[in-house]
């Protein structure tokens, strides 16, 4: 399901929904509005994640040759809001799943017998 080390993918899909179209620029600099983990996420591995997206039909998109460089915008596809779905659930589920982790771990219950 994507780079769930640091959580690339949803934060992506995150950003695209909210924006519709935009260049990888844009998501970089919206990248630490939502990231998931205090890791820092590389321009290489934003990159690399949107290939990835872009190769799975969660993401489309197109060359602007408009005024200045031209560059590369995203938008998210009707596959990638269904899978920024599926990502919401995991997350929530892995967020339930740490959260009784911490409390048994501070609770001194044990986990297995």
């Amino acid at each position: 399901m994507g780079n769930v080390s640091r959580f690339i993918e949803p934060v992506v899909l995150r950003i695209l929904k909210e924006k519709k179209r935009t260049y990888g620029y844009e998501i970089a600099e919206c990248l630490t509005k939502y990231a998931l983990t205090d890791a820092t996420i590389e321009g290489a591995a934003l990159y690399r994640t949107l290939r990835t997206l872009e190769t799975n039909g969660h993401v489309s998109s197109t060359w602007d040759a408009g005024e200045g460089p031209a560059r590369r915008n995203y938008s998210l596809t009707r596959s990638g809001h269904v899978h920024l779905r599926d990502w919401s659930d995991l997350l929530e589920s892995l967020g339930k799943a740490m959260i009784e982790f911490a409390r048994e771990t501070k609770g001194g219950k044990r986990a297995c017998k």
